[in-house]
């Protein structure tokens, strides 16, 4: 009872921050304003605030399916983007905007979501041996995807000029062009998906002892690793459809997240879902001041943040591998 009272309590205090840190992160800006002029501003109303809110449910979801995958994987180097899922999602954000498709309310998520899912698809067939899935091939699947998707997408952007810009900003993640419809679409989906991680936080404790341990305990590893896969590829499906390609997010945060609590996926999860908001947020709104009136790319302030951590990882880990 303790510990449940425990979680909520953390949980609630994240939360409080991560709403202050939205206030605050929502006053700054090229155009800057005082707070009792925000209520009045529709700088604020169209383009702040559904930025900020984006910007947070994208990093909750980068956060927990980076969490998820380390658990079903059993391998804390992976992440959506280390996998290649992100860049398999970004591939169908190409292919639906050189078809024409993001004029349609879901083309380009629609598209997204399954290019992702053939992307995950392809990383169990190689990667895994009967009921094992190997490590160093894991990582090499991921790396080898990244490099031949950016290359079919180099080769889209060559042959359509006209929707070049249009690509970059998949490959680069940005939440410049953030709107409220972009919210409502993400928003369904990030929060059906974080449902279903939370009521599988146990079993993704279990998952961490072995496939036969987690059977042998109740867990109907099968059907509980498929659903997991399905609604974390889809969550990062539809972030990538919002805001392209942003790495590492997935891959910082749970270990952040590990080192202060621990590795009972029951406190990783929610906590998770508000440092990984509250991550992204700081490194948007950094992306929106630090060189004004100019605006960096998201994706590059998340991946000099996290390719560090990701060698240190690989450094810790390389006894395993």
């Amino acid at each position: 009872m303790k510990k449940k009272i425990n979680i909520w309590l953390v949980s609630a205090g994240l939360a409080v921050l991560l709403v202050a840190a939205m206030t605050v992160c929502s006053t700054v800006g090229v155009v800057r304003f005082d707070l009792d002029e925000l209520l009045h501003s529709p700088i604020f109303w169209r383009l702040r605030l559904p930025r900020v809110v984006l910007s947070v449910l994208v990093g909750a979801s980068l956060s927990v399916c980076g969490a998820t995958y380390q658990s079903v994987f059993r391998n804390p180097l992976t992440d959506p983007y280390v996998l290649g899922i992100s860049s398999g999602a970004s591939l169908g954000a190409a292919i639906a905007i050189v078809l024409g498709l993001q004029s349609y309310l879901w083309g380009i998520g629609a598209m997204a979501l399954l290019t992702a899912l053939l992307t995950i698809v392809l990383i169990f067939k190689i990667a895994s041996t009967g009921n094992r899935m190997h490590t160093t091939t894991l990582l090499l699947t991921g790396v080898c995807l990244t490099f031949l998707i950016t290359a079919v997408i180099s080769l889209l952007m060559a042959m359509h000029h006209d929707k070049m810009e249009s690509i970059i900003f998949w490959t680069m993640g940005s939440f410049a062009s953030a709107s409220w419809m972009d919210v409502a679409i993400v928003l369904p989906v990030t929060l059906l998906g974080l449902a279903v991680v939370l009521y599988h936080s146990k079993d993704l404790n279990l998952l961490l002892t072995g496939s036969e341990t987690a059977q042998s305990l109740g867990v109907e590893v099968e059907k509980v690793r498929r659903r997991l896969l399905l609604f974390t590829t889809l969550m990062v499906a539809f972030s990538v459809s919002a805001c392209g390609v942003i790495g590492f997010v997935g891959l910082v945060v749970p270990h952040c997240v590990r080192l202060v609590c621990g590795s009972d996926n029951r406190r990783i999860i929610p906590y998770s879902i508000f440092v990984g908001g509250l991550f992204l947020l700081l490194c948007d709104t950094g992306a929106r001041i630090l060189i004004p009136p100019n605006e960096l790319p998201v994706g590059s302030i998340t991946s000099l943040l996290g390719a560090p951590m990701f060698i240190y990882l690989l450094y810790k880990s390389k006894r395993r591998l």
